[in-house]
């Protein structure tokens, strides 16, 4: 039940990247795993060009996972989309003066990073921006879901896959035909070549392993976290990172449903010492399902899903 393909996500800036491929047996281990690496482009640097040119020639397959300054939402939304094509546009010519080769092209579908920050650091004092935000993004998000429709052309045309990383909650919206969530957050339903569930049950203790059972059907690819890492969200995502059992778990009841895996994050693997481990790591070792926890999770979306049904029909 070994996956077909396995992709650990990385977040860093310039220095701590190079210190990172530069650790003894980073290199081999991703080479033996025969995985590739979601890279994160903080920015256009000389330093993440040398990265990708060294992962390049030793042929491990590399997703380009564009990111924007925090100024601008840092990841991809409703309100960002011309700076989402720019960036685009930008990564393009850095990619072709520095010969570099992807995998494919990775849009990080979430909220506003200043508008997460701004509710952790106070939920009252934010809620009447959330409910502004929720009447201005009806017609917006429409139009923004038709610039990311154009971006996405613009990337195939170009000849990369492109990939939408997605929280999990697209999809009982999806079947519910609703868009309150996405005007409430900003967050779209973008087309793209692959979907990938983030599904860290890290940040959903204890109930981490029922929500991941329970989203897992039907999908075709997900990721599984956090092993440590990415942007810092105190208040949002302040919770310790996976251990070796949890991880082992996770990695276990996802490659019942999909043998395409993410990991959050490479460097926390790194760090906890994961990655070597995962070279000898048993896939078909016994998991128990979390049978009684999940349907309860599926008893909730049911409910989610009843909800936005009726929003759906009030709000078009």
């Amino acid at each position: 039940m070994k996956p077909n393909f396995l992709t650990f996500f990385c977040e860093l800036p310039p220095r701590p990247l190079v210190e990172l491929f530069d650790t003894r047996g980073v290199v081999e281990d991703l080479q033996a795993l025969r995985a590739g690496v979601s890279l994160g482009l903080l920015d256009f640097s000389p330093e993440r060009a040398e990265v990708v040119r060294r992962l390049n020639r030793e042929n491990i397959p590399v997703t380009a996972w564009l990111l924007l300054p925090v100024d601008q939402g840092y990841w991809f939304h409703a309100g960002n989309v011309l700076q989402a094509r720019a960036r685009y546009e930008a990564f393009r010519t850095w990619s072709a003066e520095q010969e570099l080769q992807w995998a494919g092209v990775g849009l990080d579908i979430e909220p506003d990073i200043q508008e997460l920050r701004a509710w952790a650091e106070s939920p009252l004092r934010s809620l009447p921006g959330m409910l502004a935000r929720f009447v201005l993004r009806g017609g917006r998000t429409r139009e923004a879901r038709a610039g990311y429709h154009a971006l996405v052309e613009r990337i195939r045309a170009d000849g990369h896959r492109v990939d939408a990383y997605q929280f999990p909650l697209i999809v009982d919206e999806r079947q519910a035909r609703s868009s309150l969530l996405r005007r409430v957050a900003g967050v779209l339903d973008v087309p793209a070549d692959r979907e990938v569930l983030m599904l860290y049950t890290s940040f959903v203790r204890p109930r981490g392993p029922a929500l991941l059972w329970s989203y897992a059907p039907g999908t075709g690819a997900l990721a599984v976290g956090s092993t440590g890492g990415g942007v810092d969200l105190p208040g949002v995502l302040a919770s310790p990172p996976l251990d070796w059992t949890e991880l082992s778990r996770d990695l276990r009841l996802a490659v019942r449903w999909t043998h395409d895996l993410h990991v959050f994050s490479l460097e926390g693997c790194v760090k906890q010492g994961f990655l070597s481990r995962l070279r000898g790591f048993d896939w078909d070792a016994p998991v128990e399902p979390p049978w009684v926890e999940s349907r309860r999770v599926d008893a909730v979306r049911r409910a989610l899903r009843g909800l936005l049904r009726v929003s759906g029909q009030v709000f078009r």
